[in-house]
């Protein structure tokens, strides 16, 4: 067993992503701040995890789109300044030079005064835009007991999907070792103990402090170098021969089912974000929101609870595989396979189904909602219909990708 006290470990979060992929749901807010499962914001299970995990300073760095996720940030995770402990957004501040960040790697470079301040033996970086749980401490000390200098927390994914992850690796020898990092291979090796399966990297690292801050300025320097994380900081790592992989298999939460345990997703894209908060609604949930060994921790304002009321001409309200957050009002609508967040409205004889409603959505009488994301206080008029027709979604100027409609947040629907 390696002891390690949690003083001596400095969270740096990467929250500076544009999200492209995720418009428009990402077109005034940070990846990191859109909204997830009701209640949360995709930051908040990072930051749980590493909270959860006893590591009670943090600082997160942002850059594009920063306003709605340092809000949630200040107002949401707020520590014990007695005792030394903070959780807290850092702009880009061009501190090196008249440039913004150019990667992941050189926002750490451009960040290495909080690393400086602090002194922190090592450093855990973990992304913001992942749902999952997990406990970073067991990958602490596991990175401490290997001797290595880099440490990468990998999840197992079937081999032929091999091409759509950055994939290490291993010594067929000395599994926790990285022999090569490969980015999105074609023609990868099997893992020695399941050659139908590759090590994915999930975007997790820990570091010796000195050998990141030594990697990343050296980095800073580097002719062609793309400044980022995995596609250059970690491949210098192993080919100095410095870098061991974590299993996230051997990664025990508390409070974990047999159902959720090892779950994680990369919600980079429109479907893989609908399909995440699918993931929640379902009866036998395959990620558990339920689990309060391991809380989610979010702020969602005074909200009242919700409320599901007969409508005004005798309709009876109907919710089935829902999530309802606080302050959602259901006045004899249908609600089915749905995420509903705070506010939301859903009026008389109005049906919404497999659909992912944001806060302040209004869902007037009659109207019907299929397949759809709303963000932020859309309004549906009576009698209106979404996901029904992508024809005449798209004749509307809505977005339909991957058979879904979305749109963006106060998108008007049009007369």
């Amino acid at each position: 067993m390696v002891s390690i006290s949690r003083k001596n470990v400095l969270v740096i979060c990467l929250a500076g992503g544009e999200g492209k992929r995720l418009m428009p749901l990402t077109a005034d807010r940070a990846k990191p701040a859109v909204p997830f499962a009701g209640i949360y914001r995709l930051i908040d299970f990072a930051l749980s995890n590493v909270v959860n995990s006893g590591y009670l300073k943090i600082v997160v760095l942002t850059q594009y789109k920063s306003h709605s996720l340092d809000r949630h940030v200040t107002q949401t995770w707020r520590m014990s300044t007695m005792l030394g402990n903070y959780v807290t957004p850092v702009p880009a501040q061009q501190r090196v030079g008249k440039h913004w960040y150019l990667g992941s790697a050189d926002a750490i470079y451009q960040s290495l005064n909080l690393m400086r301040d602090e002194r922190p033996d090592y450093v855990v970086v973990v992304g913001a835009d992942h749902v999952y749980r997990m406990d970073f401490h067991q990958m602490v000390k596991a990175h401490v007991a290997s001797g290595a200098a880099c440490t990468v927390a990998a999840i197992r994914q079937p081999i032929e999907l091999a091409d759509q992850f950055g994939v290490i690796d291993v010594h067929p020898d000395d599994p926790s070792k990285i022999r090569e990092f490969l980015e999105k291979p074609t023609d990868p090796i099997g893992l020695p103990d399941s050659p139908g399966e590759v090590l994915a990297s999930m975007g997790n690292y820990v570091f010796d402090a000195d050998a990141l801050v030594e990697a990343v300025t050296r980095d800073a320097t580097e002719i062609g170098s793309k400044h980022d994380m995995g596609g250059d900081i970690v491949p210098a790592f192993v080919r100095r021969q410095q870098a061991a992989v974590y299993d996230y298999k051997d990664n025990d939460v508390p409070g974990s089912t047999d159902r959720d345990r090892g779950y994680w997703r990369d919600v980079g894209t429109i479907g893989s974000f609908y399909a995440a908060q699918m993931d929640v609604v379902s009866p036998l949930p395959v990620f558990n929101l339920y689990n309060f060994d391991w809380p989610i921790y979010t702020s969602y304002g005074p909200q009242p609870p919700a409320k599901l009321v007969q409508g005004a001409t005798g309709d009876r309200p109907e919710a089935d595989e829902a999530v309802l957050s606080p302050g959602v009002v259901i006045t004899g609508g249908k609600v089915r396979r749905s995420v509903l967040s705070p506010s939301v409205r859903v009026e008389t004889g109005a049906e919404v189904t497999g659909s992912v409603l944001m806060n302040g959505v209004y869902v007037g009488p009659g109207a019907v909602v299929r397949n759809a994301i709303l963000d932020k206080n859309v309004v549906v008029p009576a009698g209106a219909q979404i996901g029904v027709d992508a024809e005449a979604d798209l004749a509307r100027g809505f977005v339909v990708e991957d058979g879904l409609t979305v749109l963006g947040k106060d998108q008007p629907f049009p007369e």
